[in-house]
């Protein structure tokens, strides 16, 4: 009875002190007083924070599939590949055999200064082995990043040598590339592949157009494929290198948010060349907004498959601690008044994942004819008044069926095992010196390299101790071309860069090649 009593008076004079620093919002009220009383009288302890983060994310749940809450751990995370740069070592490394492989140095960066060549294996940092002790990726990266101008030693084995080598790496900013990939295709013809639309993204494409240009592009076929977006204010920068000044690229409106309209400033370095923007089921976002500009100014066509459709505009809120909330605020609209944003149910984050799964269900990655738009979502672009269409995505001009045959269920599983990136890496490291003797230019390699059948049989022989076989015959052969196109592309960006990977890749790409017979 007595404690019965005691745990009355506390709730009773903690619920009273609520009360007094409550204001008269009665749904923030019932919030707090629940939060209170779980805190102070649950039969068990709780994880306040836990408790707080919890009932934030059910919130947010409840909303639309973009509005989300991030740990500060998580912030960083995020924000890390969109900042432009981190501060570490600069490699770009993979796992081999819980063995950390420098796959490149970053050129001019940290390592690439102290000596560190593509192929040493870092077995040590500082004092701590990192080499087949089964740490993870992420516990070795965080001890190889750090503040700049700190200094971290490294123990390094290199093939040739004996001993363990041993570097002493001074920290520094380390850029964070957003432009896959920028080369010529053809004479005239200039390719631009932006992965996402970050801090440093617009100066990275300001720089490569400025390269291809000097090589005499007049076309640009400009990549935004599996373009998960970025920035807003980045693809306003680089749609407007493509338009006129005073030409609307993108407005946002929402329930407590004014419409807000985002024009040219001026004369864009682009805006009499040809244009051709690629796209698929994953372009996303800001790369919506750049397409869509595009499209709706008839700028220049847009080939592929439907985008995502992901129009809402998160706000980011910082929290005391470093966490944040994102949340929804407003609606992406195209300059000639199409919402990019799909259809969704709140609260059915599942259903709305499995969109793109559904659209190959439904044969939409295959036809055309399987895309229906109502009337109502009838738009008209801006100088041609041709017929576009909202309720979700940017549908292309020139749509170009997903080839299924292509990448078979064999493949799928050879990569999903790591067979393949892990049989391409012992190979680069056993011959990279041999190969850049023979091949002394990638156009010379481009032309002449052919993936060695040892490379296969090794790759099919790993694939049987995993239990990863073709069913037959006929799926082994037709899996067979796209591996060895792969392949080589692989082994040239390890020896180049991912210009070169793109340039073999790009080889086989249906939705390039229909670009290019536009042309």
């Amino acid at each position: 009875m007595l404690c019965a009593a005691v745990v009355s008076l506390l709730s009773i004079g903690a619920f009273a002190q609520m009360r007094i620093n409550l204001g008269d919002d009665a749904p923030m009220r019932k919030l707090q007083i629940a939060e209170m009383a779980i805190s102070n009288l649950y039969v068990d302890s709780v994880n306040e924070v836990k408790l707080v983060e919890d009932g934030i994310r059910g919130m947010l749940e409840k909303l639309d599939p973009h509005s989300s809450y991030l740990t500060a751990k998580e912030v960083k995370e995020a924000n890390e590949p969109l900042q432009g740069n981190f501060e570490g070592i600069g490699v770009q490394f993979n796992m081999v055999e819980d063995t950390l492989l420098v796959i490149q140095p970053v050129t001019n960066g940290p390592s690439e200064r102290a000596g560190i060549v593509a192929g040493d294996r870092i077995v040590k940092v500082n004092d701590t082995i990192i080499a087949g002790v089964k740490m993870s990726k992420e516990e070795i990266m965080k001890r190889l990043r750090g503040p700049k101008d700190t200094k971290v030693r490294l123990g390094v084995v290199r093939r040739g040598i004996a001993d363990t080598l041993s570097f002493v790496i001074v920290r520094d900013k380390i850029p964070v590339h957003t432009i896959d990939a920028a080369y010529m295709l053809r004479d005239g013809v200039g390719y631009i592949r932006i992965g996402s639309f970050g801090a440093a993204t617009y100066d990275e494409f300001c720089e490569k157009m400025h390269l291809l240009k000097e090589q005499g592009m007049q076309t640009l076929v400009l990549d935004l494929q599996e373009n998960g977006g970025g920035y807003l204010q980045t693809a306003v920068h680089i749609a407007e290198e493509f338009l006129e000044k005073g030409d609307l690229i993108v407005y946002t409106e929402g329930r407590r948010a004014q419409r807000a309209e985002y024009r040219a400033s001026g004369d864009g370095l682009f805006s009499k060349g040809k244009i051709i923007v690629l796209v698929d089921s994953y372009t996303a976002s800001a790369a919506e907004i750049v397409s869509g500009a595009i499209q709706d100014h008839d700028r220049g066509i847009v080939v592929g498959r439907r985008t995502f459709g992901k129009g809402l505009v998160q706000r980011p809120i910082d929290l005391p601690d470093g966490s944040m909330i994102r949340l929804t605020i407003a609606h992406y609209y195209t300059p000639s008044g199409r919402c990019i944003q799909k259809p969704y149910e709140k609260g059915k984050q599942r259903d709305y994942a499995m969109d793109v799964y559904n659209r190959l269900k439904s044969g939409e990655l295959m036809s055309a004819d399987s895309v229906h738009f109502a009337d109502s979502l009838k738009y008209y672009t801006l100088k041609e008044h041709r017929v576009v269409y909202g309720g979700g995505g940017i549908m292309p001009d020139e749509f170009v069926p997903l080839d299924t045959t292509r990448y078979t269920r064999f493949h799928r599983e050879l990569s999903a095992k790591s067979v393949i990136i892990n049989s391409n890496l012992h190979y680069v490291d056993q011959h990279r010196k041999e190969l850049k003797r023979r091949y002394k230019t990638f156009a010379d390699y481009r032309q002449n390299f052919a993936v060695p059948q040892s490379l296969i049989d090794q790759i099919m022989a790993e694939g049987e101790k995993q239990n990863v076989k073709p069913k037959d015959e006929a799926e082994r052969d037709r899996t067979l071309p796209y591996l060895r196109l792969q392949l080589k592309a692989l082994i040239a960006r390890d020896l180049w860069d991912m210009d070169a990977y793109f340039a073999i890749i790009n080889e086989t790409s249906d939705i390039l090649r229909r670009a290019l017979e536009l042309l």
